[in-house]
């Protein structure tokens, strides 16, 4: 019987994060062996498909080699990752590389990522407008309001060739500012990840991350661009770094490069179109 316990932990973990920032101070608990050889996991996700994906395809593998999981909830991706830094909890699954450098960095922590994992890819959708040739001048587009992340979106308005910005070195330092053409004067505005999908009835279009077209019910047949994903921007399991090579953090990278997952993501229909790791076969 599958050991999984979903915990309403945003708000509390939020208390935490800000008590650490208003310290000056993430620390990271030290590494021990006992920690080293621990079977009990517990692992933070965000809104989206990863946690059934492990579900469904990591746990019974882990499960078969002795370990236990609690899976907990998050709705912000800084306080998820502080809280793998603080070992609130062992990993986190939910965030792409330059995401976790991102806030690396914001916070002073040390995350590292284990292993890329399948990643649905950031789409384009019709509000208002049902179509790439309604645009008109003026018409209302929301993007990521991280930076990253808004970056992805202005990719793929680049793509469809509504606008044309300067390319950045660290798409974390990507705004709005670096849009050179935007012959539509479109109305490009950054909002919170999460409520993209609920606002896509009240603009004419929008760019939306994967997760959050999966777990809003949007279907990619439905959307009028799909990214070509870097592979930069395609999610990983994140860990402490000190945490790299435990036994525990070295099962879950080995569960996911397994012929076992890999069948079973190819089996699953849900998952086709995702980005796939260049390790996938």
């Amino acid at each position: 019987m599958s050991i999984v316990r979903i915990a309403a932990a945003g708000a509390a973990a939020a208390l935490v994060a800000l008590a650490l920032t208003a310290c000056g101070a993430t620390a990271a608990p030290a590494s021990s062996d006992a920690a080293a050889d621990k079977t009990a996991i517990k692992i933070g996700f965000n809104p989206g498909p990863y946690k059934e994906m492990f579900q469904g395809g990591i746990l019974p593998i882990l499960e078969s080699e002795g370990y236990t999981v609690d899976a907990v909830d998050f709705t912000d991706g800084i306080v998820v990752n502080v809280a793998v830094n603080t070992g609130e909890i062992d990993a986190n699954i939910m965030q792409h590389p330059v995401y976790l450098d991102f806030v690396n960095a914001k916070e002073g922590i040390d995350n590292a990522a284990l292993v890329q994992i399948p990643t649905p890819r950031m789409g384009l959708f019709g509000g208002k407008k049902k179509s790439l040739t309604d645009v008109a001048d003026g018409s209302t587009v929301t993007v990521p309001n991280s930076p990253s992340n808004l970056y992805r979106g202005l990719l793929i308005l680049r793509d469809v060739g509504w606008i044309d910005f300067d390319d950045v070195a660290d798409p974390n330092t990507a705004d709005l500012s670096i849009i050179t053409s935007n012959p539509k004067n479109l109305n490009i505005t950054p909002i919170d990840n999460a409520q993209q999908v609920p606002a896509l009835q009240d603009v004419d279009y929008a760019t939306i991350q994967g997760n959050f077209i999966v777990s809003g019910g949007l279907n990619y047949d439905d959307a009028l661009a799909v990214e070509d994903q870097p592979v930069q921007f395609s999610n990983v399991v994140a860990v402490r770094a000190a945490d790299i090579d435990t036994p525990w953090a070295q099962a879950i990278k080995s569960a996911y490069e397994s012929q076992e997952f890999i069948d079973y993501i190819k089996a699953n229909p849900q998952y086709s179109g995702y980005q796939l790791p260049a390790w996938f076969q």
